[in-house]
C-alpha cells in the first residue's frame, strides 16, 4: 500500500529508519564506483568545483570541463585571482553562469577569510556565495566525512522509489526530513562513501530516464517500487511551468572579416556574457537594413542564415539567424576576428548555435 502525501512521513519497510540500505550500498559503491576526475581525493576545493558544475549538467559533459578547470585554477588561490572573463570563458557551454561567477566571489572570500584554506565548518561552507544546503552537505560528507546529508534529485529517486512515498520531491519540508533521516544512519569513517554510493545508485541504476537497472541494484530485495513494478509513478513532481517563448533576430555582423559582438547587462538572464547583436522580435530583412541604419551601420547585403532554438528552464528563444556583410561608422559594438572569439570571448552557447 502506498503512503499519500497527508500521512506520517514512514521511508522505510518496517521501521522509521534507513539504517539497513548502508552496507549493501557500501559494498556495491567498492566495487561499482565510476572513475571519475574528481574522485581521486578528497580534495575539498575538487569536490566542490565538482559539485557545482554536477549542478544541472550531466556527468558525461562535466569531465572535459572540469580537467581544463582544474589545469587553469589548480587551487583556490589561482581561482580568486583570475579575471571574470577568463573564468566565464572557461565555463563557456556549461550555462547557469551565475554558478562560475559565485564560484569565484567564493574563492576571493576563502582567501580574505580563510587565508586561501577550504572551511571545515558546515555553518562557514553553507554562508559562501552559490552554496546551498546539497553543496554544503556534498563538501562537508565527501571533504571532511562529516555526517550530512546530499539531497538531489538522485537520491530522491532512490528513496521515493524505494517505499515508494507519494510526496512532492519539490517540497523543501520533505527534502528536508529526507535528509534528516539519513543523517540518523551516517556510518562513522564512511560518510564520504555513503554519500557518494546513493548519488551514484540514482545516477547509473536508480535512472532518470528509461527503465531503472533493478536486476543489478544492491536494494532490490525491500524495494516496493521494484516489488510492485511502480518505478514510473516515482518521484512524484508538480507540473513544470509552460515555458516562455520569444522570436529573436540575431545579426552575425561582419566589417572587414570581423564579427560584432557586444554585452549583455550585467543583470539579468546570461547577465555580464556575450552576444550577437539581436532584438525580441522576428524581423523582416527590410527591417534589418533600417534597424542597422539607426545605428550608423551600412548595409552590404543581408542572407538567411537559419534558425535556431535554444531551451533555458522557463524560457524558449526561436532564433532567426541572419548574416549581414556591411561597413561601421561607429564603434556601438566591439568587432572581433576569429581568433580572438575563440580564446578570449564567452559566448553562450545560444549564440555559438548561431554560427
Amino acid at each position: 500500500m502506498t503512503m499519500k502525501a497527508d500521512e506520517r512521513l514512514n521511508i522505510d519497510n518496517n521501521e522509521d529508519s534507513l539504517e539497513w540500505i548502508v552496507e549493501p550500498l557500501l559494498m556495491w559503491y567498492k566495487k561499482h564506483a565510476r572513475i571519475l576526475p574528481w574522485r581521486k581525493n578528497h580534495n575539498p576545493y575538487c569536490v566542490w568545483v565538482s559539485e557545482i558544475m554536477l549542478q544541472q549538467t550531466r556527468v558525461e559533459a562535466v569531465i572535459a570541463y572540469y580537467n581544463r578547470f582544474m589545469k587553469s585554477f589548480p587551487n583556490v588561490r589561482t581561482l580568486a585571482e583570475a579575471k571574470e572573463e577568463t573564468v566565464l570563458k572557461l565555463w563557456e557551454g556549461l550555462g547557469y553562469y551565475s554558478r562560475a561567477r559565485n564560484l569565484k566571489k567564493a574563492a576571493e572570500i576563502i582567501c580574505e577569510k580563510y587565508d586561501g584554506v577550504f572551511p571545515q565548518d558546515y555553518k562557514d561552507i553553507l554562508a559562501l556565495p552559490g552554496i546551498g544546503k546539497y553543496t554544503a552537505g556534498a563538501v562537508s560528507s565527501i571533504a571532511f566525512g562529516m555526517p550530512y546529508s546530499a539531497v538531489d534529485g538522485n537520491v530522491l529517486r532512490v528513496i521515493t522509489r524505494l517505499n515508494e512515498i507519494e510526496q512532492n520531491i519539490q517540497n523543501e519540508k520533505f527534502r528536508k526530513e529526507i535528509g534528516n533521516r539519513l543523517e540518523q544512519v551516517y556510518p562513522k569513517n564512511h560518510c564520504s562513501e555513503f554519500t557518494q554510493s546513493l548519488m551514484e545508485l540514482g545516477a547509473v541504476v536508480c535512472l532518470p530516464n528509461g527503465a531503472p537497472k533493478c536486476e543489478e541494484c544492491p536494494l532490490n530485495t525491500k524495494c516496493r517500487a521494484y516489488k510492485n513494478d511502480t518505478w514510473q509513478k516515482y518521484p512524484i513532481k508538480k507540473e513544470k511551468v509552460e515555458r516562455k517563448v520569444i522570436e529573436k533576430t540575431v545579426l552575425i555582423l561582419s566589417d572587414s572579416g570581423k564579427i560584432a559582438v557586444r554585452k549583455r547587462e550585467k543583470t539579468g538572464l546570461l547577465a555580464g556574457m556575450w552576444e550577437f547583436p539581436n532584438v525580441d522580435k522576428k524581423f523582416h530583412p527590410s527591417e534589418i537594413e533600417a534597424w542597422l541604419q539607426k545605428q550608423n551601420i551600412d548595409v552590404i547585403c543581408v542572407e538567411k542564415h537559419k534558425n535556431v532554438k535554444h531551451i533555458f528552464t522557463h524560457l524558449e528563444w526561436n532564433m532567426h539567424c541572419y548574416k549581414v556583410d556591411c561597413k561601421a561608422k561607429d564603434n556601438i559594438y566591439q568587432w572581433v576576428d576569429a581568433e580572438k572569439l575563440n580564446r578570449d570571448i564567452p559566448l553562450p552557447t545560444a549564440f555559438w548555435k548561431c554560427l
